[in-house]
């Protein structure tokens, strides 16, 4: 069925592909996934389990073809069983074998390394089998699920068997994994190789933080409220404190972990994408290009305090417990370097020269081997200017804040003042209102890889970090990295606890101190 739409000059459209209409779900058309490193963490535990709830959900066409690209010397029907088996251990939803039986029809796979031109070849002809068998019709997306290293080369090899350059009417795209670099110039250097390989408007990188429900839900809490954004702003907020934390340790990540650090792996990505969309001004829509251009506005006013030893904090975790469980200090890590500098700690205090955030502090912190598990946004308000109590009855009351969960236990606190019931004096004391989304929606939360591979195989880039943000992100984290570099080694600080006791200090400075989640 078609229906005529003036929007269009004319054209006939699918009225069931509207948009706008919120009855039926977005489903990607005919379409295929090449998997790069398709053996590794990310692969097994994130990208398979998601592909499968994806078409367990119908969210993907009977069309759909999965192919992996790795060096094991496996056969097919090898691969379908480690395909089956991770799924079956990480899916969201329920494993049915109807689901399986279709997705697995179209599941292929190549052997080869990245630098054998063959293997690329026999990828080509997978492709093209997977067009004339499984009817993709042309539209392929590549993930690279590898070291940054390797995005150079498998981006010329897929420009040198001819897979990087789609025909008319079809897609090819690209999407990358962070780190987005090492820092500003090695980001721009993967910019420039990728571009030469992928048109830009093709290219896709994830930071899978932006997929996460509640991560939206920023948006949706400010933008579709009237309550939240009249006291937005610096009249009425102190300060705002993002933090990501970990209680793991570096688990098996050492390669990878050591030399990055903290800061790289985490702030220069997840918590500047936080801070933007906690602090950006209203979109005029929340297509990809009026997303950006507000998030760009928000890192480009990004200020560094001009005293970073006062306000910027690193540690290292050193041996203690977790839990209930004694474990090693970061240096008596397997695979790290026993005089490493690497940090697993980093607090830093950025500050934003717009009017709306004039002499608000952001305090951004995370951390491995602390507390607990836990990634939130604090929006920290002002005392009230008067308050017509006795100093005794308001002892106990705190500053009013809003706490948006990211993970785990998604939703919202708010936090105020109210009286203590009982008695004959007032008491005034600090109490919560919760949202979770577990009590109040009856559907879970997809995984955020859910999101993010479904809006690639649909060309929808409004949660892709753009090539400018993860500039501007580098241009911030940069000088700090130079000064760190100059300190030699971080703050011990004891596993199990909330970091350095530096990090705190950086807080009492100004006047305030971490919230303790």
């Amino acid at each position: 069925m078609t229906d005529f739409d003036s929007n269009t000059g004319g054209a006939w459209v699918n009225p069931l592909r509207d948009p706008r209409d919120l009855r039926l779900p977005r489903i990607a058309g005919p379409c295929s996934i090449v998997i790069f490193g398709v053996t590794g963490d990310l692969s097994r535990k994130k990208l398979l389990p998601a592909i499968y709830d994806l078409a367990n959900r119908g969210l993907l066409p009977p069309s759909f073809g999965l192919t992996g690209f790795a060096r094991r010397d496996w056969s097919e029907d090898h691969f379908k069983d480690f395909v089956k088996e991770n799924v079956q251990l990480h899916c969201r939803t329920p494993f049915r074998e109807s689901t399986w039986t279709q997705l697995a029809a179209g599941i292929r796979f190549v052997q080869g390394t990245f630098d054998d031109p063959a293997a690329f070849a026999r990828l080509s002809d997978t492709v093209a089998e997977l067009d004339r068998d499984r009817g993709t019709r042309g539209n392929h997306a590549f993930y690279m699920s590898v070291p940054p290293r390797a995005f150079p080369q498998v981006s010329r090899q897929l420009a040198d068997c001819g897979l990087a350059k789609s025909k008319e009417g079809a897609w090819r795209r690209v999407i990358i994994e962070k780190p987005f670099g090492h820092d500003l110039a090695s980001a721009k250097e993967l910019d420039r190789v990728v571009s030469e390989v992928f048109d830009p408007s093709s290219v896709f990188r994830i930071d899978h933080y932006l997929g996460k429900e509640t991560v939206q839900n920023i948006m949706a809490l400010r933008f579709a409220n009237a309550m939240y954004e009249p006291i937005w702003n610096a009249n009425y907020v102190d300060h705002v404190q993002i933090t990501m934390a970990e209680d793991i340790g570096v688990a098996g990540r050492a390669g990878y972990y050591d030399g990055i650090g903290a800061a790289r792996d985490i702030i220069q990505n997840h918590l500047l994408q936080l801070l933007a969309l906690t602090a950006m001004e209203e979109p005029v829509s929340f297509t990809a290009s009026d997303l950006t251009a507000e998030k760009t506005k928000i890192l480009s006013a990004v200020r560094l305090p001009k005293d970073l030893a006062a306000h910027t904090a690193r540690g290292q975790y050193a041996a203690g417990w977790q839990g209930s469980h004694d474990v090693v200090g970061y240096l008596d890590e397997k695979g790290i370097d026993p005089a490493s500098t690497t940090e697993t700690y980093a607090a830093i205090r950025l500050d934003i020269d717009t009017r709306r955030w004039a002499g608000v502090p952001f305090y951004l912190r995370t951390g491995k081997r602390l507390g607990k598990r836990v990634t939130e946004i604090a929006v920290v308000f002002k005392r009230a200017p008067h308050l017509p109590f006795e100093s005794t009855a308001t002892r106990e009351l705190g500053k009013n804040a809003i706490v948006i969960r990211v993970q785990p236990d998604e939703g919202v606190t708010i936090r105020f003042g109210a009286k203590v019931p009982g008695g004959t004096s007032m008491e005034v004391r600090d109490v919560s209102m919760d949202f979770s989304y577990g009590r109040s929606f009856t559907e879970s939360s997809p995984e955020a890889y859910e999101r993010l591979i479904l809006d690639v195989l649909l060309g929808d880039p409004p949660l892709f970090p753009t090539t400018e943000e993860v500039n501007l992100s580098w241009k911030i984290l940069d000088p700090i990295e130079e000064f760190w570099s100059t300190l030699g080694q971080p703050q011990p600080y004891r596993a199990g606890t909330w970091g350095p006791e530096e990090a705190d200090e950086m807080l009492a400075r100004d006047g305030r101190q971490w919230r303790m989640p």
